[in-house]
């Protein structure tokens, strides 16, 4: 690529915003980043002040950044997270590449029709990302031109999914406070602690979101054993039960060593795997089960599921497959027993006046003042709102039935010029991404070239029936958490790298892998 086709424009300055920065700089291109924000960090600016790292520090982590000596706790808290990221974009001097306060409007693709486009293209046309920028008590727009486009918009802010109600059951009918989780988590401290603060809390949702702001307002309302936690104890709505870990462990054995290394993925199916690997899966499909079940009696011992009727349906590897395991808060099941915090299964729900209506067997009503849906967000429609194009809407939105159609876990095969980091999900999205952006940027710098969009699209294919075999009813949330090594070394041998990173036969086949593995190609 030539001199005048260096300019990337980047969208967003969280993890993936400030990777895909930092190695489009060592590649020697020209990134400016757009971030709607004032700092850098995207989700971890959005937080609830009680909210903690769910992967372990020592494999959330950049290659080439340590955590400064001053953390030691496995899971670091929000502001020690947010310090962290703002420490990698100072060392790495990002910054000065950052546009805060400037919201992307719209991107628009000017070059080769859409129609008649037969090749993926790197300099085919440009981009032009029309912006607002944030200026005192006005604001101005502008457009500024690139030659290609890296989305970093994330998956899990700003486009939040709100329930269908039918007519006049919906929170109008409701005479109390209704509110997502992420407005909830914009809320300054004392804000959110007088919001719930003596009154009947209801948290609809079973996720990472939804159990911390549980435990918030659990501890708002009383800690555990007080009078005033019961009198007013927090509501856990929920539809689904899930596999939601006390940490990484199982039995005492680390679950990095039961999903993370490359036995683990030889148990199962992949996509783009020769006979011998399907036939090695299928006949040691049996070790794969009872992996599951092994993880699973102890979730259910630690936590004493049966107890409280919270005996997930789905296995384990279907949640690990898509990303669906949450850490749960320290003493969160304590809370449930003491009475802080009520559990109620609701298939579905709407809202009356008083507060909410449980079609359930019971038909109950619970009288509420507050509700925070957790119910998550709707990162499809954020990655089509972004595209003036109505035709790369469509593109980008893909099959309803399927995951988001993209190559290598980043690529649009029918979107010229243009990459999606932090979408498709792992155990570790930090390490995804910067493996994602290394890959990325070695593209963009010729190293390789990628094959053909026919062939771009069936491999997306093939990633989508992976995720249907082992991903069950939650087949579209785009993920390679169960095969991440797989996937990092389809990237490996793209750039011309080594896919092997361990010294010997055991360690290749039994030792986890993670950031460190590759320092270096």
């Amino acid at each position: 690529m030539a001199d005048d086709r260096k300019r990337i424009a980047i969208i967003g300055a969280g993890i993936s915003g400030l990777l895909a920065c930092k190695y489009a700089l060592s590649k020697g291109f020209h990134p400016t980043v757009f971030e709607a924000q004032n700092g850098v960090g995207g989700l971890w600016n959005k937080t609830l002040s009680t909210t903690k790292l769910q992967t372990p520090r020592t494999i959330f982590r950049f290659s080439d950044l340590p955590w400064p000596d001053s953390v030691t706790v496995e899971f670091p808290s929000h502001d020690q997270v947010l310090g962290y990221l703002r420490a990698y974009a100072h060392h790495f001097g990002l910054s000065k590449h950052i546009k805060f306060n400037t919201k992307v409007l719209s991107i628009n693709y000017k070059g080769v029709s859409e129609e008649g486009m037969e090749a993926w293209s790197l300099c085919g046309g440009k981009w032009e990302v029309e912006v607002s920028t944030a200026g005192g008590s006005s604001a101005r727009s502008e457009v500024y031109e690139a030659d290609f486009v890296v989305l970093c918009l994330g998956k899990y802010s700003d486009v939040p999914h709100i329930p269908e109600f039918p007519p006049g059951k919906g929170p109008e009918a409701f005479q109390g406070r209704v509110i997502h989780s992420m407005e909830y988590s914009d809320l300054e401290a004392e804000e959110a602690k007088e919001l719930v603060k003596g009154k009947k809390v209801a948290v609809v949702g079973f996720q990472k979101q939804a159990l911390e702001t549980a435990m918030l307002c659990s501890e708002i309302n009383g800690a555990i054993g007080l009078l005033t936690g019961k009198e007013n104890p927090c509501r856990v709505l929920y539809r689904t039960e899930h596999w939601n870990i006390p940490d990484f462990q199982a039995w005492s054995f680390p679950l990095a060593k039961l999903y993370f290394n490359r036995f683990a993925e030889l148990l199962i199916h992949k996509p783009g795997e020769g006979l011998f690997l399907r036939l090695l899966a299928t006949i040691l499909s049996p070790i794969r089960w009872a992996i599951s079940k092994f993880v699973e009696s102890d979730i259910k011992h630690r936590h004493q599921l049966a107890k409280h009727g919270m005996v997930p349906k789905h296995s384990f590897l279907q949640a690990i497959t898509t990303c669906l395991v949450s850490t749960v808060p320290e003493q969160f099941y304590d809370r449930v027993v003491d009475g802080s915090i009520v559990l109620k299964k609701a298939p579905s729900f709407s809202f009356c006046e008083e507060g909410i209506e449980v079609e359930d067997d019971e038909n109950s009503v619970l009288e509420t003042d507050v509700v925070i849906l957790a119910t998550g967000f709707n990162g499809e429609k954020k990655l089509q709102d972004i595209f003036g194009s109505e035709s790369f809407r469509e593109i980008i939105a893909g099959d309803p039935n399927a995951v988001v159609p993209l190559y290598r876990g980043c690529i649009p095969p029918r979107i010229p010029q243009l990459a999606v980091l932090g979408y498709s999900e792992s155990f570790n999205n930090l390490f995804t991404s910067e493996m994602r952006s290394r890959w990325l940027a070695e593209l963009l710098a010729g190293k390789f070239k990628l094959p053909a969009i026919r062939e771009m699209e069936e491999d997306a294919a093939e990633w989508d029936a992976y995720l249907k075999e082992y991903g069950g009813e939650f087949c579209k949330r785009s993920s390679v958490s169960a095969i991440h090594i797989w996937h990092n070394d389809q990237l490996c041998v793209d750039m011309g790298w080594k896919p092997r990173r361990k010294n010997g036969l055991w360690a290749e086949l039994f030792e986890p892998y993670g950031p460190m593995d590759y320092v270096s190609p």
